[in-house]
């Protein structure tokens, strides 16, 4: 399965991102974020991603753009512990309009989980 990340702003979400990565079997990994999520580092390969929009409706057509042709499967793993509510829903309704399935993905203590 292939796993959608966002990477935005927040204290220490990073880190869970960082951790779904490396403890996930994924096929494809695809990162969004902004000029300085390009500092973000793992030890798996990444396709990265980057937006630059402060309209929701703008920030939507930009993701949906840039993931056309990206994703291969029917769904795909989505962590949204990074980010604000307005990339959220704007990063949710574009895959949705690709259109493709979502499965919210977590670092747990038990590992990765699917909600």
């Amino acid at each position: 399965m292939e796993l959608v990340a966002l990477l935005s702003s927040g204290k220490g979400t990073w880190s869970q991102v960082a951790g779904v990565i490396k403890r996930g079997e994924w096929d494809k990994i695809i990162l969004i974020g902004d000029n300085f999520a390009k500092q973000f580092k793992s030890e798996k390969d990444f396709e990265f991603i980057e937006i630059d929009s402060s309209r929701i409706m703008g920030l939507k057509n930009e993701i949906h753009k840039k993931l056309q042709g990206k994703i291969k499967g029917t769904e795909v793993a989505l962590t949204i512990a990074s980010g604000t509510g307005k990339e959220h829903m704007a990063l949710i309704s574009a895959l949705l309009t690709l259109p493709v399935g979502i499965r919210f993905t977590a670092l747990t203590m038990d590992g990765i989980i699917f909600l």
